[in-house]
């Protein structure tokens, strides 16, 4: 142990010294030694962190025979409930303490009833849904005539490298505000289904069950993500936890407050990543970046005058490496606002400028054609949209776990024949199905194959 001591004092006082930051103010021991901590950060930053507990109605498992009047009056049982009343925790954060506003998960208010926001100093006040957007799993909440309220500080999530310094801030497992350190590991994680929208961050501080809708704060105590899932093989936290960063979390917390909705534009393209083989193909001296397709007739990349072919590498002077940052860039854009594209078309630079449009989509949740669909987005499969498909319904989302998702659909999926009636649109895929609890047969075009789908 003694051997050790003075390497570990060594450590400490190097992070003290080549700390970017001033937030890990030293503290100072009974012998007077110095100590890097970070309570004089959290404590300006922790009360804008609050506890969210909210209650919903469930629909309550039903036994078939209490359904049969006869049966209740022979054994003399009482009409069951049809609903009980669940609860659940998770996060938030205060981002603007004048107004009341909160910034937390979709998830974590999703069919509440009654929202109650526990403040660090014990007041327990109750908060308004002001609007979610569940394709990036954020919600906006409000609390009225709330005072002495402690917002946090946002800082641009671009800045972010990996190594930096992070800490998470939230309520895990209901048991009250804790605080968990680690790294940033990795930026801009994709792929992972959890969301529509992705570019997460990804990090090895601990964040468990209730920590969803929590702070990400660097050593400034500054906000730069919104904790929201984990990857729990096991059940438990193994230090792999994302945090929607505050790039896209402020373009939607705006559009929240302002119009209680968010109000996605599109460009009108179906794109794929670069890989060296079309690299080749396309004589493009790169390895990243995204190739178009196709172009959607009269769409807003066709009036900017987008090819099938050209290849994006920058959008507004960033860059563009994969599909989902065209993606995530488009969706987060406000409708008329103006973007950049930088292109190679055969083998030259090229500058468009395209004004996003409004997406003319209308989804429609799969409980309102049948109950064995509830948790999927549907909607018209627009002309030219997907090569692999002319026309059908689109799943545009599907939550986990839900009665949709545990029948075997998924995002992007084209939904073509019904009970073996073939749909076009959301109108006959309605008029194929007559009984909303009867078993369901969907055939199904999962990028150009197609099966069959038994829903019940």
């Amino acid at each position: 142990m003694q051997t050790v001591q003075p390497l570990v004092w060594l450590m400490l006082a190097l992070c003290v010294a080549f700390s970017p930051v001033q937030a890990a103010l030293p503290s100072v021991t009974g012998e007077g030694d110095a100590l890097p901590s970070l309570a004089p950060m959290l404590e300006k930053t922790s009360p804008a962190v609050v506890n969210i507990a909210i209650e919903t109605r469930v629909r309550a498992a039903r036994n078939p025979l209490m359904d049969d009047p006869f049966f209740r009056r022979f054994f003399n049982m009482p009409e069951q409930q049809r609903e009980r009343r669940a609860a659940s925790a998770g996060s938030g954060v205060i981002v603007d303490a004048e107004n009341g506003y909160i910034l937390t998960n979709a998830h974590v208010v999703k069919n509440a009833d009654t929202i109650e926001v526990t403040l660090t100093d014990g007041r327990e006040l109750s908060a308004e849904l002001v609007g979610t957007d569940e394709e990036v799993d954020l919600a906006v909440l409000k609390l009225e005539e709330a005072d002495g309220l402690t917002q946090i500080a946002i800082a641009d999530s671009t800045g972010l490298r990996v190594g930096d310094f992070v800490v998470a801030i939230g309520n895990p497992f209901g048991l009250g505000q804790t605080v968990t350190s680690g790294i940033v590991s990795a930026l801009g994680r994709t792929g992972l289904g959890i969301e529509g929208y992705e570019s997460f961050i990804q990090t090895d501080a601990s964040i468990n069950p209730g920590n969803s809708g929590g702070a990400l704060v660097n050593l400034r105590g500054e906000l730069v993500g919104i904790n929201t899932a984990i990857l729990a093989p096991a059940g438990g936290n193994v230090g792999i936890g994302f945090a929607i960063p505050t790039e896209m979390a402020e373009n939607v917390m705006h559009q929240l407050i302002e119009h209680g909705e968010v109000r996605r534009g599109m460009l009108g393209v179906t794109i794929q990543d670069l890989t060296p083989e079309l690299a080749e193909a396309f004589g493009v001296d790169r390895q990243r970046g995204v190739v178009i397709t196709q172009v959607v007739e009269d769409s807003a990349a066709e009036k900017a005058g987008l090819k099938s072919g050209d290849v994006v590498t920058a959008v507004d002077g960033r860059p563009v490496n994969r599909a989902a940052d065209l993606r995530n860039k488009v969706g987060m854009a406000p409708v008329g606002e103006k973007v950049t594209l930088s292109i190679l078309r055969d083998g030259k630079k090229k500058d468009v400028t395209a004004t996003i449009s409004e997406s003319n989509r209308e989804t429609a949740g799969g409980e309102a054609v049948s109950r064995f669909l509830e948790g999927a987005s549907l909607r018209d499969l627009r002309k030219g949209e997907l090569q692999h498909a002319e026309s059908g319904v689109l799943v545009d989302a599907v939550e986990r776990a839900s009665p949709a998702w545990r029948a075997g659909l998924r995002q992007g999926d084209v939904i073509i024949n019904a009970n073996r009636k073939d749909v076009v649109d959301m109108k006959e895929l309605r008029s194929a199905v007559e009984d909303k609890d009867a078993t369901l047969l969907l055939r199904v075009n999962r990028n150009g194959g197609i099966f069959f789908v038994v829903v019940r």
